[in-house]
């Protein structure tokens, strides 16, 4: 006959199921202190899994609605730094007309008009580091100013008809639903500055013409004129401006509001995902004793046969 082990069949089932049980415990703690994350899956998180793609969603979303507000903000700062320009150039013409008037002299004036215009077309024209026309609106590939010399200016029909740029400015999504419009158009900002220049650039080649040295009473008046016509076009030009420092500080606003949101939403995601790592090294430490004490249990389970349990024979004779 044979000595069977005491361990049943029953018995050792289950205590591999405890082992398996304990042994995946364990890898799951050991993914955990390693990765920092609950779970490497969506599957980990349970009843929490919605919550959790939500405020990643969301996460991303404020992310990008920042970006985008950012770099509306980035275009809208340079745009400052041409239209002030602009503003400056606008106001020379005045003072310049000014001073002819005041002085009774156009002896350098159409010399500062030469200068005011090509500076002017310069800005007009200006683009981005991506190479796009800044003020070219929705036909950001062509210069927005046409004419560059004087003499171009002058064989146009008008200072409008100069302008090539688009109709649409550029804008920015800054959230859901709101959009914002971060372009200046080349002709809203210099039309009229143009005008006042064509003014005088048609004056001094038509009849009236040449300005140049002592202005006779028909040049002073024209030229008198003309400084409400620069005057405006300034004006013009601030108010672009004006409007253009409004809608930066929106962008910057906006940025800097989708930043707390893109932080707030990750802070809840990492909640859900985010394991806490006190709680997990204790799980780990206590899922390795309970898989050692189960592999131990086992081996001595399955060692231990009926000799373990007879005493020695005593022999009588």
């Amino acid at each position: 006959m044979s000595i069977d082990r005491v361990a049943t069949a029953m018995q050792s089932q289950y205590m591999l199921a405890q082992i398996n049980t304990a042994n995946a415990a364990l890898n799951t703690t050991q993914a955990q202190v390693a990765s920092g994350n609950v779970a490497s899956d969506y599957t980990g998180y349970g009843d929490k899994t919605a919550a959790l793609e939500a405020a990643q969603s969301a996460a991303s979303r404020a992310s990008a609605y920042k970006s985008a507000a950012q770099t509306g903000a980035d275009q809208a700062n340079l745009q400052d730094t041409a239209l002030s320009t602009l503003s400056s150039l606008a106001d020379q013409l005045r003072q310049a007309v000014t001073n002819a008037v005041a002085n009774n002299d156009g002896t350098t004036l159409m010399s500062s008009v030469q200068g005011i215009f090509d500076q002017a077309v310069q800005v007009l024209n200006t683009q981005d580091v991506s190479g796009n026309y800044l003020f070219g609106g929705n036909n950001n590939n062509t210069p927005p100013v046409t004419a560059t010399t004087l003499s171009a200016l002058a064989a146009a029909p008008s200072a409008a008809s100069i302008f090539a740029n688009g109709s649409t400015p550029a804008s920015v999504m800054i959230g859901d639903g709101q959009k914002v419009s971060v372009g200046v158009l080349a002709s809203d900002a210099g039309t009229k500055l143009m005008q006042a220049i064509k003014d005088v650039v048609d004056y001094n080649g038509g009849s009236g013409g040449p300005i140049s040295g002592a202005l006779n009473s028909t040049q002073s008046s024209f030229l008198s004129g003309e400084i409400q016509t620069a005057t405006t076009a300034s004006q013009t030009v601030n108010s672009v401006m004006a409007n253009n420092g409004d809608v930066y500080n929106q962008l910057t606003s906006a940025a800097t509001h989708q930043d707390t949101l893109s932080t707030l939403y990750q802070g809840f995601a990492s909640d859900i995902k985010n394991v806490d790592m006190s709680t997990a090294i204790t799980n780990l430490n206590m899922n390795q004793t309970a898989l050692q004490a189960a592999l131990k249990v086992t081996s001595q389970l399955n060692s231990v046969s009926l000799l373990n349990y007879m005493s020695n024979p005593t022999i009588t004779g």
